[in-house]
């Protein structure tokens, strides 16, 4: 920290779902942050920050910001609260949840995400919290899980090439990603390669900002890139463009694959993908013929049926050309394997009654509508008993599921009700799939809703009670990154706005008062931060937390001018790259990657994709981070207002003209949005830019906003049980 007269300089973390995990100099005067830049000395933030970022003292000071906490007075959705102390707040919720409790624990569901990526502030002591209570466990799925799949499965984790190499690279393969939006140190990078004569392809169906700046823009169909990756890995085999002895020494199930790729001829994958034959043959040549060749993937090739099967078969690329040889070659998707993240310390999966041989059961977030969906039982009196509460038993609705015996202690897991939702770092009500689904589940009389937030969310409007919570300028955590490998760290830069606590804090409170005692639950945040690493792991060799905390950022104790996997040594069981993973039989998958039609496409529901012929799919808005900055007045400025991007051919169809109000619609739901007509889609794909708040989007008919997701659907990726946002038909009409 340095400090002056006037200002002070904290370091601090960017706390957001972005690869990048800046390392930030935060200025503060008096008690304002005034200024937040990037750390000059940080290689990988280099002094630069996004656009988001460099206005968080905007987000932070925003006259909306919740400063105490509040207790719903008005019907559910229709935000109404009024300010409590404290104490009054802690007490009510701890009597809620212990009432909860008290039936069956696992009736309490905690919901949390990206909000912030900190070991303290985000599932920390949280996590800590939830296992004492024994509540359900969350399934975190929305983002990355088929794609952390299908990489484990091949990789067997999150490991990777160094981001810091791609500069050096010849051939860069953007696979389902926009780094001009989501990764700009990355981007910065490409650029340096671009200059010294890297060949740079996307491959994508959506001409992004990214991709207009490629050498190559091939438009794929969406969930088709398991099949443009093994049509790829027929060519390699088939011209011989492999690397023999890596192959030989590095990977296991060369035969296996070879044998699959032969039903993948460039002609099949062509007519799949909707590619030209010669594309695909020149994209596979020139992958077999440039050295160093990099690819980086992203979770947009994973948010259809397929998409763990669509990483397996991109992360053979590199092994069978021997590519992983070369400092600047090889693949990323996510680099949060290398650190030694030690759970069962940070997390404490120990406290859950029962632990290890009886666990809780799991919540699929991504399919939190479905969960929400299953009645709580309501009480009626004994046939001829008195109306007393010693008399009541628990009975369901009269289904022909349910009997008046039913308990959830006799239900299997999947019938459990939710009667109380703990919801921190996420708005579920608008980043969750199938809207609808959603908001019905929230608007239910009976369940009891708790929300830690910085302002008034769409989910925070159908909560019971809403805490003030902290935002990164204002507490301390440690964060890891999944596009570097640096440890950084926040410190606090000023004190709490109002009545704001860490959540930390908030959960340590909650526990009090539930009576819990477990030391655990009580220790301070660096106590947290330390407890979250492995520190007698070689990548940590030589670093101190002194040091860290004092210096703000850390890197692994890793070579960066090498491949740290270019002799294998891939944390699978044989260290080897698994082309073939026998393991996945046992769970009634292919062994061999291979590509699955989506569930929302003519190969699988023909009647489906007749009456709703575009497939749909919502990258991130460039001025927004899923819902995080929407509010922020001169990043919503620069983002406009909701916008539905199609080919001109669907819109001549349809009848559409460029600017025109549309609603975009399926059975699930709809959404309206600006029409813009361009080339930059490919025929039969719609592209909505997202996440709005559903308040802030324009309504359909005199109905509330609503935003992408009242179309997207909680049918889950078949590796990984994640999100298939992309996964999704639809039609599009003027708006009435």
């Amino acid at each position: 920290m340095v400090t002056t007269e006037q200002e002070r300089t904290v370091r601090g973390a960017c706390p957001h779902d972005c690869p990048d995990t800046c390392a930030l100099r935060i200025t503060v005067s008096g008690d304002r942050v005034v200024r937040v830049e990037g750390d000059p000395d940080h290689p990988a933030t280099d002094g630069v920050l996004c656009t988001k970022v460099a206005r968080y003292a905007e987000r932070t000071h925003h006259p909306d910001r919740l400063t105490q906490p509040l207790r719903r007075i008005g019907p559910k959705g229709s935000g109404q609260f009024e300010a409590v102390s404290w104490e009054v707040a802690i007490t009510e919720i701890a009597a809620r949840l212990g009432e909860v409790a008290a039936r069956d624990p696992q009736r309490i569901v905690p919901y949390s995400y990206a909000g912030t990526m900190g070991f303290v502030q985000g599932d920390g002591l949280a996590q800590r919290f939830f296992h004492a209570l024994g509540a359900s466990r969350l399934d975190a799925t929305i983002c990355s899980a088929a794609g952390s799949n299908g990489l484990a499965s091949v990789h067997g984790g999150s490991v990777g090439m160094s981001v810091e190499q791609f500069e050096h690279a010849r051939l860069i393969l953007l696979w389902g990603t926009n780094p001009v939006t989501s990764s700009v140190h990355l981007w910065r990078r490409i650029q340096a390669a671009k200059r010294q004569g890297a060949v740079v392809v996307a491959i994508d169906p959506f001409e992004s900002d990214s991709a207009q700046k490629c050498d190559r823009w091939l438009a794929l169909r969406p969930g088709t890139d398991a099949a443009l990756a093994l049509a790829l890995i027929h060519v390699l085999i088939a011209e011989d463009l492999l690397d023999h002895p890596w192959i030989e020494q590095h990977t296991e199930g060369f035969e296996a694959l070879a044998q699959r790729s032969l039903q993948w001829p460039p002609a099949r994958a062509a007519e799949v993908c909707g590619l030209a034959e010669a594309d695909i043959v020149w994209l596979a040549r020139t992958w077999g013929s440039v050295r160093p060749a990099a690819i980086r993937v992203n979770y947009g090739v994973q948010r259809a049926r397929g998409g763990a099967d669509a990483v397996r078969a991109i992360a053979a690329l590199p092994a069978l050309t021997g590519a992983w040889r070369d400092a600047a070659g090889g693949m990323l998707l996510s680099s949060s394997g290398w650190f030694p993240v030690d759970a069962h310390g940070w997390q404490r999966p120990d406290l859950i009654p029962g632990w290890p041989e009886r666990l809780p059961r799991s919540v699929n977030m991504s399919a939190i509508g479905e969960a929400l969906a299953i009645p709580v039982l309501q009480p009626r009196p004994l046939p001829g008993a008195p109306n007393s509460p010693q008399a009541l038993v628990a009975v369901a609705p009269p289904t022909p599921q349910a009997s008046p015996e039913w308990t959830s202690a006799q239900a299997g897991s999947a019938d459990i009700p939710i009667e109380a939702m703990v919801v921190w770092n996420a708005n579920p009500v608008a980043v969750a799939p199938d809207s609808e689904s959603v908001i019905r589940g929230f608007a239910r009389e009976d369940l009891f809703t708790v929300v830690l937030e910085h302002f008034q969310t769409d989910t925070a409007d159908w909560a019971d009670w809403v805490l003030p919570a902290t935002t990164q300028m204002e507490h301390f955590d440690l964060h890891k990154s999944y596009g570097h490998t640096s440890l950084v760290v926040n410190h606090p830069a000023i004190a709490p706005i109002g009545e704001a606590l860490p959540n930390s804090e908030i959960f340590r409170r909650l526990a009090r008062a539930m009576g819990l005692s477990h030391p655990a639950l009580f220790e301070d945040d660096e106590t947290v931060a330390r407890s979250a690493l492995d520190w007698t792991h070689p990548r940590l060799a030589g670093v101190t937390w002194e040091a860290l905390l004092a210096r703000g950022w850390a890197p692994l104790t890793m070579d960066l001018q090498v491949n740290p996997l270019a002799h294998g040594g891939f944390p699978t069981p044989s260290g080897r790259v698994r082309l073939v993973d026998p393991g996945l039989g046992a769970v009634g998958r292919d062994p061999v990657p291979d590509w699955q039609p989506p569930w929302e496409s003519a190969e699988v529901d023909p009647e489906l994709a007749a009456r709703y012929p575009l497939q749909l799919i919502s990258p991130p808005a460039r001025n927004f981070l899923n819902t995080t900055f929407v509010n922020v007045a001169s990043i919503r400025a620069r983002e406009g207002a909701p916008e539905c991007l199609m080919h001109p051919a669907d819109a001549t169809v349809r009848g559409l003209a460029d600017g025109t109000m549309v609603r975009i619609f399926n059975d699930r739901g709809n959404f309206a949005a600006t029409l813009r007509v361009t080339e930059r889609t490919r025929q039969g794909v719609a592209v909505a830019p997202s996440i709005w708040w559903h308040r802030d989007a324009p309504g359909v008919q005199g109905g509330p906003g609503r935003n992408v997701n009242a179309v997207t659907s909680q049918r889950l990726t078949e590796g990984g049980a994640g999100a298939t946002f992309y996964d999704c038909r639809v039609d599009i009409a003027a708006l009435d």
